[in-house]
């Protein structure tokens, strides 16, 4: 088993190396087949690990210490249980299908950038797969450390555009606040606890030497780290930017993987959280919050990747909204869905692009659906999975988060349900106005529009048939169902709680729920299947269209005034202090050297005067010595 946990993490480092250090070596066709077969080599192991969890439990592998030291002990452990080995499929099935993607859609590159491309890719499936396989805060928080780095290296990809470097750099400054807290997190663990391992820090034993006070601190240092990584208000605005970065990438680091670490790293946290009832409260609001507020937005944006990028956001509130009513296997099932479901629009969205040479604007798309049949009937798969509608697998996850959360509270319910409505809208707004009516493009891009090739198909029909039979995991009893997943994740988060709800009212629910969302889907198909939206002209239409004007606010509120305050100390503190300090030691270094130089006049007759001064004083010194060394000493005394 040791071995077999090594050589999952093992495969994409391998992978990195090879392309990164011979990039100006291999062909693309060797970069592909490597790049892609070693994923593909990581997730057989991770499925022989996940058979092997079945049948014989947990296993933790030791390899080396860490840190060790008289008052801290950090093990470089790995963990694979119940939890990690759901990720593990996740992260290496999905990164195998978009790798496999990439080789197609990224096929015009140059070979050395090529490689590139790839050994970022690499690296980053590496650094996500220390985060889930860490058996401490520590070891996560490296891997936490490395996804952030590869998002910047991928979304500046393209780094001789200045407006891509830009968001490359938004993402990894905003990740950074994040990660602060929880750095801080950590190190209030090792003071009050003197461990991260979560043998240790995740007992009962742990939470009696906590107080309150320890806990409820401790539980939001962490889940700012979680906003940061996973993108919820106030730390959201990064992700939508993001789409900066190639299409593969957003399906991989903005969809399937990065951005659902934080709820990883929650719901492995669940024993803190849940004795924390104001975090949970404030998780939940933050997590319903940003679901609405980015729903809104998603409803007027015309930019295809930039729809999918404000509905990742909203469908991690949902997933935060889950953690803070307590429904920790329910925002699992929904990482789990929405990582097949959101994977495949973004890869859906890329074959479009691709069709449509670079074009994102689906106003100058339209009747796609005959010119790519393929691409059309995943997207609509998709579609209707992330729209909650039976029997597709988004229903299921989504269902079971808006189940607990009206046991809850119901104002949560009403709000998710709401969301969930404007999901609907927001999708089939985009798929009507991409896919149906009459082509709106240019004449060049008409007669250059064709299927995209099998490299990038074939993903599309593996993810579409995963979005269409995901939820059959997490089939609750409530209509015949056992629902597997809630019972594989008992040794991590407990026996699942009672909703405290009627099979009626759940069925109540269930079907106010889907009734709102087909509805809502119905309109947006009927109102865009032949017009797109022009130019929002109504003040709440600009309101949305301009994403509520949050980019502008942080930029007058926080940019601009550190980017003041910054040119303040540049010119008042660096130039006049520190290197006035500096400089100013020179100068009188200089300064004294000239004075003193003028003694140097060339006179023989000064020379001997000198001569005669410095003997005569040696001598006076010489004959009172004692006297010199009794005042130096008194000296000494009254200091």
């Amino acid at each position: 088993m040791k071995l077999i946990i090594g050589l999952i993490v093992l495969w994409p480092l391998i992978g990195f190396l090879f392309n990164g250090l011979g990039r100006n070596i291999w062909s693309k066709k060797v970069i592909a087949y490597k790049a892609t077969g070693y994923i593909a080599m990581s997730f057989v192991f991770s499925i022989i690990a996940f058979l092997n969890i079945q049948t014989n439990g947990a296993a933790t592998v030791h390899y080396f210490d860490f840190i060790n030291t008289d008052t801290i002990k950090i093990p470089f452990d790995f963990k694979v249980d119940a939890l990690s080995s759901l990720f593990l499929l996740v992260i290496t099935g999905v990164g195998t299908l978009i790798h496999l993607y990439s080789t197609a859609y990224m096929k015009d590159e140059e070979a050395p950038h090529y490689a590139r491309y790839f050994a970022y890719l690499n690296l980053f499936i590496f650094s996500m797969l220390l985060l889930v396989l860490g058996d401490n805060y520590v070891i996560m928080f490296i891997g936490w450390e490395g996804v952030g780095l590869c998002s910047y290296l991928l979304i500046g990809y393209w780094f001789t555009n200045s407006t891509y470097n830009y968001a490359a750099k938004k993402a990894f400054i905003m990740n950074r606040i994040g990660d602060l807290g929880f750095l801080l997190a950590i190190f209030w663990l090792v003071v009050k606890l003197g461990s991260v391992s979560y043998g240790t820090v995740l007992t009962a034993e742990s939470l009696a030497k906590l107080s309150t006070t320890d806990i409820t601190a401790i539980t939001l240092l962490l889940f700012v780290g979680a906003m940061g990584k996973s993108a919820q208000i106030p730390l959201y605005t990064w992700l939508p930017d993001a789409m900066a970065g190639p299409t593969p990438v957003s399906a991989l680091i903005h969809a399937a993987t990065m951005v659902t670490a934080g709820i990883y790293m929650i719901t492995r946290s669940n024993i803190l959280f849940s004795a924390s009832a104001f975090t949970q409260n404030v998780v939940a609001i933050i997590g319903i919050s940003t679901a609405l507020l980015a729903a809104t937005i998603a409803i007027k944006q015309n930019d295809i990747k930039k729809v999918l990028a404000y509905s990742t956001v909203s469908q991690l509130g949902y997933m935060f909204l889950g953690l803070g009513v307590g429904a920790y296997s329910g925002a699992v099932f929904h990482v789990i869905t929405h990582a097949f479901f959101k994977a495949l629009l973004f890869l859906g969205a890329g074959s479009v692009i691709h069709a449509m040479h670079h074009e994102q604007d689906i106003r100058k798309m339209g009747g796609l659906k005959s010119k790519l049949p393929i691409t059309h009937i995943t997207f609509l798969i998709g579609c209707i999975a992330i729209a909650g509608v039976p029997p597709f697998s988004g229903f299921f996850s989504k269902d079971e988060i808006l189940a607990a959360a009206f046991a809850k509270n119901p104002i949560y319910w009403a709000l998710g349900v709401l969301g969930a409505a404007m999901t609907a809208f927001y999708m089939f707004r985009l798929y009507a106005t991409t896919f149906l009516g009459q082509f709106r493009g240019t004449e060049d891009q008409s007669h250059h529009l064709h299927e995209s090739p099998f490299a990038m198909t074939l993903p599309l029909i593996l993810l579409a048939v995963a979005s269409a039979i995901a939820g059959a995991i997490g089939i609750p009893e409530l209509m015949g169902g056992h629902h597997w997943l809630s019972h594989q994740l008992i040794p991590i988060i407990g026996e699942a709680k009672e909703a405290h709800l009627s099979h009626q009212m759940e069925w109540l629910l269930m079907g106010i729920s889907v009734t709102i969302a087909i509805i809502a889907l119905l309109l947006a198909v009927n109102r865009y299947k032949r017009q797109a939206d022009g130019e929002p002209q109504t003040a709440v239409g600009k309101f949305l269209y301009n994403k509520w004007h949050i980019d502008e606010l942080y930029d007058q509120a926080i940019v601009q005034p550190l980017n003041k305050f910054a040119g303040f100390l540049k010119k008042n503190v660096e130039k006049n202090i520190i290197d006035g300090t500096v400089n100013g030691t020179g100068k009188l270094v200089q300064y004294s050297a000239r004075k003193l130089r003028l003694i140097q006049n060339g006179q023989v007759g000064y020379y001997i005067l000198f001569i005669v001064i410095g003997i005569i004083v040696l001598f006076l010194c010489w004959f009172n010595d004692i006297a010199i060394l009794r005042f130096f000493s008194l000296l000494t005394n009254k200091s």
